[in-house]
């Protein structure tokens, strides 16, 4: 019998449990594979389903995906999402993630998801298995891949040092709403990674905000919570001065640590440049 972990959720549980008897009565299915917070023993009751869905190369143009997760539980909503990912919510708004791929090439690919996916229990995560392909697949995946410190600092420097020039050029250009959404969804993510490497807390690496609040020390938390903002353009300034000061800090952090290089000139002109009131760039 294969290992169950036992969540938080116990819907959660049933309904994985039901994927994994209607997948082993459907022969159009090849194999099943869990992925996500179930699969790392996260789950509570505002988890997912996320599942990869191995169709048999004769059928995958066929599939039906939509009707066949709706035998999971009723469906509310069912899209394909901006990914090619088939998105559903079901009856209590629990929601679900399925991506269709054909078995023969998709089953392939799953050892290189290490380092961008982790399945600590491989028994657990496949659901359906007909030949051992999957599981011999997703034993790749059983170990962590943790980044590793020096190259990925480099890296995280040399980002947060270009993108925070372009929020200082959206800045100047007067466009708040851009240089919100720049600050918030590009600039902070790499923060929060930076911070982690060093840290030593890279669990949540490719979603560094998850469970932030237990990961991280206040003092992080704190200098994170500075960098967020309203979408108003004085906040959205004050954000971002802030924002690019505990930059230039890890930065300086990892290169004490790592001997990773830290362009100081060109940080010292976009420090100037974030200084200014606007109405001096015409890009």
């Amino acid at each position: 019998m294969p290992h169950t972990p036992v969540s938080p959720c116990p819907e959660l549980d049933r309904r994985i449990a039901r994927l994994r008897e209607l997948a082993a009565a459907e022969p159009r299915l090849e194999g099943v594979l869990l992925y996500g917070s179930w699969t790392l023993g996260e789950a509570d009751a505002h988890s997912d389903i996320e599942a990869y869905l191995y169709v048999r190369d004769a059928h995958a143009g066929t599939f039906d995906g939509r009707e066949f997760v709706g035998r999971i539980a009723p469906l509310k909503l069912a899209c394909t999402n901006m990914y090619g990912i088939l998105a559903v919510v079901f009856d209590d708004l629990m929601r679900g993630e399925f991506h269709l791929v054909a078995a023969g090439p998709g089953i392939d690919e799953v050892p290189t998801w290490r380092g961008m996916v982790h399945l600590p229990d491989p028994g657990a995560a496949v659901l359906l298995d007909r030949d051992g392909r999957l599981t011999a697949a997703a034993r790749h995946l059983a170990d962590p891949c943790p980044p590793e410190p020096a190259p990925t600092a480099q890296q995280l420097t040399d980002e947060l040092t270009n993108w925070t020039l372009m929020l200082a050029h959206v800045l100047e250009r007067g466009e708040t709403a851009r240089a919100h959404a720049l600050m918030h969804t590009v600039v902070a993510p790499q923060q929060l990674q930076l911070c982690r490497l060093l840290r030593g807390s890279t669990t949540h690496w490719l979603t560094p905000s998850r469970a932030l609040e237990q990961d991280l020390p206040a003092a992080d938390r704190d200098r994170y919570t500075a960098t967020t903002a309203p979408a108003v353009l004085p906040a959205v300034r004050t954000a971002a001065r802030a924002g690019w000061q505990w930059s230039r800090e890890l930065a300086g952090e990892a290169a004490a640590r790592w001997g990773t290089e830290v362009p100081t000139a060109l940080h010292e002109e976009i420090s100037a440049l974030l200084a200014q009131d606007g109405g001096s760039c015409s890009r």
